[in-house]
């Protein structure tokens, strides 16, 4: 069963549909496998050895691609929303839609959003094993002190969860609020804004700046930019272009 993955989930992996996609196609009899028709969107496939057609016509897959996003406020980090909130797909034009996001960003975060067509190279980056740091610019109410500083560097507790930041500088204080730079190598459920709520500190302000070596850099907010080949395995000399 090595490599082999749901056909619903297969097109998804090669970028050229989504599930629900996938699955309306199948349930339509449109979709081909190896030149056969197959109606149970459960049936296991190894997409990247297996030929798929819709309506006869063979789907080719889409090129590896890496996509840096300037991700704005109130933005939510999902294809769609039931609320009728915008989300970043509103940000990128229909040609990006079939990449997914690298992790999430909550609504009220700003900054770096990565997206790919490559689940295995999301995988890698999202995986706590690989730790990888994300790099954030925070503002919150209040003067952070060195004794809150050391005890999010321990790890503080919150709903069963340890939240620990890797580094943190103390870029300004005042008694009002204060400017960190704060480093993750995990990803959980809005960290930041519930570490530092441990300690007393509403984040007021939260940006990405950095996710491994992909930086956001001069990248206007709301703009998004995709990097070439070269670009990509300089960073990670394993992407697979």
């Amino acid at each position: 069963m090595k490599g082999k993955v749901l056909l619903e989930r297969a097109l998804s992996k090669l970028g050229l549909a989504s599930r629900t996609e996938t699955k309306q196609w199948i349930l339509e009899g449109r979709l081909t496998v190896d030149g056969h028709l197959v109606k149970d969107p459960l049936s296991l496939v190894v997409p990247e050895k297996t030929q798929f057609a819709l309506d006869g016509k063979v789907l080719i897959p889409k090129k590896t691609m890496l996509v840096l996003l300037h991700k704005t406020k109130g933005t939510i980090t999902t294809r769609s929303d039931e609320k009728g909130r915008k989300t970043i797909y509103d940000l990128l034009p229909v040609e990006l839609h079939h990449l997914h996001a690298v992790g999430r960003l909550d609504m009220h975060t700003t900054g770096l959003l990565l997206l790919t067509s490559d689940t295995k190279f999301s995988s890698y980056l999202t995986n706590p094993e690989h730790k990888i740091r994300r790099m954030y610019l925070v503002s919150v109410r209040g003067e952070v002190t060195e004794s809150d500083v050391d005890q999010l560097l321990k790890g503080v507790e919150e709903a069963g969860e340890l939240l620990k930041a890797e580094e943190i500088q103390i870029r300004k204080v005042s008694g009002r609020e204060s400017h960190l730079t704060v480093t993750l190598v995990e990803g959980k459920n809005r960290e930041i804004r519930r570490m530092f709520q441990e300690v007393n500190h509403e984040v007021i302000s939260l940006k990405r700046v950095a996710f491994g070596p992909f930086q956001l850099g001069e990248l206007p907010l709301g703009k998004w930019q995709e990097l070439s080949k070269e670009e990509m395995q300089v960073a990670f000399p394993f992407f697979r272009g």
